[in-house]
């Protein structure tokens, strides 16, 4: 069994530190989960773990130092000309194994048989072997209905997500570093991915938004705090880690101010004692003409006490044991404004029925009222974006007919996060999009929701997908919306993001139509409606 190290760990962006004196031990059967906000490290901090990128500080060990660590970070863009096979072979490792064991190969005919046996034994312990037959196996089961030799480029987002999770399915690795897995998952794939997460024997590091995932996988959580700077770890489980936070904040906050009302107490007082001993001094001055001996000793003294008890005040205060003031998090805080109210009907379909290649959505009746809240579920690839698509006029139908009502504002955040795809700086492209901002009020807008100057003068195309969802929600808080799409949301946010973005929808007066998987978003924002789509179906509920 292998267990992997990290000591005194260090990393950041130029002059700004990430994290620093990182200490962790992954053991077998661990499920750490990685949290903190976005921009805190993160998914730094797990190339570094899996050797891709060097540490700046402290090192990472493995025992054995033979074992297999595999680093599966999201991949938003599939690669041109790589066909399922392939992808699988290379999510495996099995792919990088196959070239060294080749290279070995090679060698060995020429007569240098030094690196075949290792690689042969790295080749067989990542499955090798049997990937082919197990491939076949797991994609019909996860009902992935493309062959092996088809190209990730031709897969629908639903098929790439069940290619995804086929590839994490099949993989062996000694370690296991997964970065942000529960994105672009349906009920079905989160299901899958807990089974396949508490039933691995390796160790895992794992990074996630999804808080009903987090509670049922792992074991401990690791905060990367990048607001206290400072890395914590905490045992148990998320819901152990939710409340041993707060009581760690509200005693760091309390510890704090106790010590702020003690330090004022003691300074209130030397300035009393001062007082009374300046007091003292021009008394003193202004009978310095009297003859009575005993008078003036009698002021001296008294002075002189004075000075003395401030100095001993003095001495208590630099005695006391300096308690730093707990730094605030920064926080989102967020708002949805509403457009006026739209007509009665805000959007319609009557037998609507659309085409896209072999796939067919409906006929489908629905119609969405003015103050409706929406939730849309079902598997990927059932036809969710397609039906979003439909109710706001943006697809051709094959029959039937589709209806916007009068005086709907869109708002909508789409699953590719594709509104801030171009090469212009996101702060002209956010502007295009809300020309009656002052570009001084679009940047204040963007830097409430963390995009700063290092942000807003980057091509929008360059940002992460966390940045670029920070910026769609930024733009509903700019101009007034009544109708607002949100097509999973809660991918890329982190978790603090995505309980502001709850309490902004929990009070929107607006008509929503939401997509989500988050199935705490689920039980938190409140919804009148529940539309299932399954098989190119919608059913209402």
């Amino acid at each position: 069994m292998t267990t992997l190290v990290a000591k005194d760990l260090a990393a950041g962006h130029g002059d700004r530190v990430l994290f620093s004196g990182l200490d962790l031990v992954v053991a077998p059967g661990d499920v750490i989960g990685l949290v903190g906000v976005n921009g805190a490290g993160k998914s730094t901090l797990l190339r570094t773990l899996a050797g891709l990128i060097p540490a700046e500080q402290g090192r990472v060990s493995l025992n054995p130092p033979s074992a297999n660590v595999g680093h599966l970070p999201q991949e938003p863009e599939r690669r041109e000309g790589e066909t399922v096979r392939e992808f699988l072979a290379r999510r495996t490792g099995v792919a990088a194994a196959q070239a060294d064991l080749d290279r070995a190969t090679e060698a060995l005919t020429a007569g240098n048989d030094e690196g075949y046996s290792d690689a042969l034994d790295r080749w067989l312990a990542l499955g090798g072997a049997d990937l082919e037959e197990r491939s076949l196996e797991v994609i019909a089961d996860l009902g992935l209905t493309v062959g092996l030799d088809a190209l990730m480029t031709s897969l629908s987002g639903g098929q790439a997500a069940r290619a995804g999770m086929a590839s994490l399915l099949l993989s062996r690795y000694d370690i296991f570093l997964l970065d942000e897995p529960t994105n672009d998952l349906d009920l079905d794939g989160l299901e899958r991915l807990e089974k396949f997460v508490t039933g691995l024997r390796a160790g895992t590091v794992l990074v996630s938004h999804d808080r009903e995932f987090l509670a049922r996988t792992v074991t401990s959580v690791l905060e990367l705090d990048l607001h206290q700077n400072a890395v914590r770890l905490y045992g148990g489980g998320y819901e152990s880690y939710l409340e041993e936070r707060a009581r760690a904040r509200q005693h760091a906050r309390d510890d704090y101010e106790e010590f702020a009302d003690t330090k004022a107490a003691l300074e209130a007082r030397a300035r009393m004692q001062r007082a009374w001993m300046e007091k003292g001094v021009k008394n003193a001055r202004r009978k310095a003409g009297d003859n009575d001996k005993n008078a003036r000793k009698f002021r001296a003294d008294a002075t002189e006490k004075q000075a003395s008890k401030a100095r001993q005040t003095d001495r208590m205060i630099e005695r006391l044991e300096v308690v730093e003031e707990p730094r605030k998090e920064w926080e989102l805080r967020m708002e949805i404004a509403a457009a006026p109210r739209s007509g009665a009907v805000v959007a319609s379909l009557r037998a609507a029925v659309v085409s896209r290649g072999s796939f067919t959505l409906g006929p489908v009746d629905l119609q969405i009222d003015w103050a409706d809240r929406v939730a849309i579920t079902g598997a990927n690839g059932a036809g969710k974006s397609t039906l979003l698509a439909a109710l706001l006029g943006r697809v051709e139908l094959a029959s039937g007919y589709a209806t916007l009502g009068s005086g709907v504002v869109v708002g909508e955040v789409d699953q590719a996060r594709g509104l801030f795809l171009g090469d212009l700086p996101l702060v002209d492209a956010f502007q295009e999009a809300v020309p009656e901002m002052t570009p001084a009020d679009v940047r204040t807008l963007l830097a409430k929701f963390g995009l700063k100057a290092a942000h807003v003068l980057r091509p929008a195309a360059s940002l992460s997908p966390g940045e670029r969802t920070r910026a769609a929600l930024a733009l509903l808080q700019g101009r007034g919306v009544n109708l607002l799409v949100l097509d999973e949301p809660t991918n890329h946010l982190d978790l603090a993001a995505i309980e502001q973005l709850e309490s902004a929808l929990e009070n929107y007066p607006g008509t929503l139509l939401l997509v989500t998987h988050d199935r705490r978003m689920l039980e938190a924002v409140r919804v009148n409606r529940h539309l299932t789509v399954a098989d190119g179906q919608v059913t209402v509920s």
